[in-house]
């Protein structure tokens, strides 16, 4: 499926056939959101533009979706990745479009051309920012059990918490109580209310439910220590967590000084899987390796950017 609208955007946005420039004088510069991946995609966007040529300050670690995006719009930065649920819900406040809202359901494919399509246009008429191509990968939201509770309690999906949720805690990370798409929105959509809360650091989260000290967390799909944990992730059977797939946003403003940057970043257009970024998340989560060795491995293998000496 190929997803073009802000690439159909870009004439309009631009207006002048692209020209080169002197890219070594222009400074791009990249934020990201604090949490393991999106700091390997901070570095990847950065490196991808520093072997175009470009001069690239990193603003990474900047904190919330909400954060990043003030960030965004503000000038502090020009581009940073994000996740088309997330625009959607949490920056647009648009409703998703599947049976959770009391619509109708909705295939899977049309729900992702559609949120897709409700971020670049609202982004681009509310905030002037323009979302490129999909980098491939979809990064949801997922209510995880260890297999103990989950045997125990014979859950299999996020509907088999009714009758169970007011005596578990729930580990989140910082931004899910306060999201729309976050905790009122579910407990909402599948008539729960969770015992007790303990929202943190999401690192933290998965050694919480290790020890004890929670019940059931908000993990996400693309966690690399997932596998490791033996945890079981609920069924979303309602449809309520739309689809999170990632993206970089960047400036209009930036792009009509820059167009050809478009091209640039482009390039992992439907090039990023799910398990390739889980992959990634666990060598920096597990093996302790450094978030932009792991970014410049992916884009050498890939042959995005020349393999260094």
């Amino acid at each position: 499926m190929t997803l073009a609208v802000p690439g159909m955007m870009l004439a309009s946005l631009v207006g002048a056939p692209v020209v080169a420039r002197d890219q070594g004088s222009t400074v791009i510069t990249v934020g990201s959101m604090s949490f393991t991946e999106q700091r390997i995609l901070g570095e990847m966007i950065s490196l991808m533009l520093e072997d175009a040529g470009y001069n690239v300050e990193r603003k990474l670690d900047l904190g919330t979706s909400a954060d990043a995006h003030q960030a965004l719009v503000s000038g502090e930065i020009d581009v940073y990745v994000e996740y088309t649920g997330g625009g959607l819900v949490a920056i647009l406040g648009s409703p998703v479009p599947t049976a959770a809202n009391g619509g109708p359901a909705t295939p899977v494919a049309s729900v992702r051309e559609r949120v897709y399509d409700t971020v670049a246009e609202g982004y681009l008429e509310e905030f002037g920012v323009v979302w490129l191509d999909e980098l491939g990968f979809n990064n949801s939201y997922a209510m995880a059990v260890t297999a103990g509770t989950a045997d125990e309690l014979d859950l299999d999906t996020i509907s088999d918490l009714k009758g169970h949720a007011s005596d578990m805690t729930l580990g989140t990370d910082q931004e899910f109580p306060d999201r729309q798409d976050g905790l009122s929105g579910l407990e909402k959509a599948y008539g729960l209310e969770f015992g007790e809360v303990k929202p943190g650091d999401p690192g933290l989260m998965y050694t919480a439910i290790e020890n004890g000290d929670v019940d059931i967390i908000t993990a996400y799909t693309t966690d690399g220590r997932l596998p490791g944990l033996d945890l079981v992730i609920l069924e979303d059977d309602r449809g309520f967590f739309p689809p999170y797939y990632a993206a970089p946003v960047v400036r209009q403003d930036v792009l009509v000084e820059n167009p050809e940057l478009a091209d640039v970043l482009n390039q992992l257009s439907g090039q990023v899987s799910e398990a390739e970024m889980a992959g990634m998340n666990y060598q920096v989560d597990v093996e302790g390796k450094e978030p932009i060795d792991v970014a410049r491995a992916f884009l050498e293998n890939e042959g995005i950017i020349d393999a260094a000496g």
